[in-house]
């Protein structure tokens, strides 16, 4: 791609969010998130093949049905209250229908089925966009007009994506799919917590957002897209297997690494309130996501190659071997557990 076409799109993304993020306006809200929409397509579309034709076309779809829906969310709000604002949101259909928009960009449950047949068909650059930086600005949203969405539908809706989320990646062998699942129960977690305590669901997506970004940088200097794949790399890359074993480990929630402090948080904050039957069901939904990491973990680090690799080559010729931001990513998603005592303290 053209660098000057690169950095303008680049550009209108980051703008696109940022606007989403420091506006309180809800049409200059709605400009931010299409500036986002139409921001992304080309980045998915970049490899130029009838697959990834397919995938821009099903998240352009799904995404302008969502910002339809959100337009008229906030023109009947307007209607009702003659204001913009996006702190005012007192209209039960507007808030329905606006929770229904941001959940579609979301790719939440029941609206999950476009993330993980557009995550297959972009490029791992791309997918890494789809899963952190476009979550940003519809997670904004949520979490300004969060105290004026139904209690009730936010937790079924959250408890649907986690379970789905853990369902859905049991017999996947494409790894961007897994991922794409992973995301659909990782929203499913932060929405959970939002109505209680909206500073936990920052805390998960900045926890998210670090292994999501440290697993796909992994994937890209390994060139791995399957499970076959990955599982013939141990011999090429010893060290990246092991960073990506724990990696998949954090993903899940196992402790000791960092993925373990949201779930455990997140737990704890719904039984203060009461939800001892909710936190307990996702608890039990996590271990579905946890099983499918531990397939990887087992496939990739835990089973050696039945013939050793003779050649110190790839056949592909790796151009990604600038990857300084690695090791602190990796560190980042593995070792911040200690660091808990402080998160409780600042909360």
């Amino acid at each position: 791609m053209n660098p000057l076409i690169f950095s303008t799109i680049i550009s209108t993304l980051m703008l696109g969010t940022l606007l989403v993020i420091i506006s309180s306006h809800w049409l200059l809200t709605w400009i931010g998130l299409e500036m986002n929409l139409f921001a992304i397509i080309p980045l998915i579309i970049k490899s130029h093949n009838p697959r990834s034709i397919e995938a821009a076309t099903k998240y352009f779809m799904n995404q302008a049905s969502a910002s339809m829906l959100l337009m008229m969310a906030i023109l009947v709000n307007f209607m009702n209250s003659g204001q913009w604002t996006m702190t005012n949101l007192e209209n039960t259909a507007a808030s329905y229908l606006a929770f229904t928009a941001l959940i579609m960009k979301l790719g939440m449950a029941p609206f999950h089925f476009w993330v993980p047949e557009t995550l297959q068909g972009s490029p791992l650059s791309s997918g890494i966009l789809i899963l952190t930086w476009q979550k940003l600005a519809p997670l904004c949203i949520l979490y300004m007009i969060s105290p004026f969405i139904n209690h009730y539908l936010v937790m079924i809706t959250a408890m649907m994506s986690i379970l789905i989320g853990g369902w859905g990646g049991l017999n996947q062998t494409q790894l961007r799919k897994i991922m794409a699942y992973s995301s659909i129960a990782h929203m499913g977690w932060m929405t959970a917590i939002i109505i209680f305590n909206p500073t936990m669901t920052l805390l998960n997506l900045i926890i998210y957002i670090i292994t999501t970004l440290t697993m796909f940088l992994l994937l890209i200097k390994t060139t791995s897209t399957t499970l076959l794949s990955m599982s013939t790399n141990w011999n090429k890359f010893p060290l990246l297997m092991t960073l990506t074993s724990m990696t998949l480990l954090s993903m899940g929630g196992l402790p000791p690494f960092s993925g373990f402090i949201p779930k455990w948080l997140i737990i704890q904050e719904l039984i203060k309130n009461n939800n001892i039957i909710l936190s307990l069901t996702m608890a039990l939904a996590a271990l579905l996501n946890l099983f499918f990491y531990l397939r990887i973990t087992y496939s990739t680090t835990l089973t050696m190659f039945p013939s050793t690799n003779s050649t110190k080559h790839s056949w592909l010729l790796n151009k990604t071997d600038n990857l300084l931001n690695l090791p602190t990513l990796t560190i980042l998603s593995t070792m911040l557990l200690p660091l808990t005592p402080i998160l409780l303290f600042m909360d």
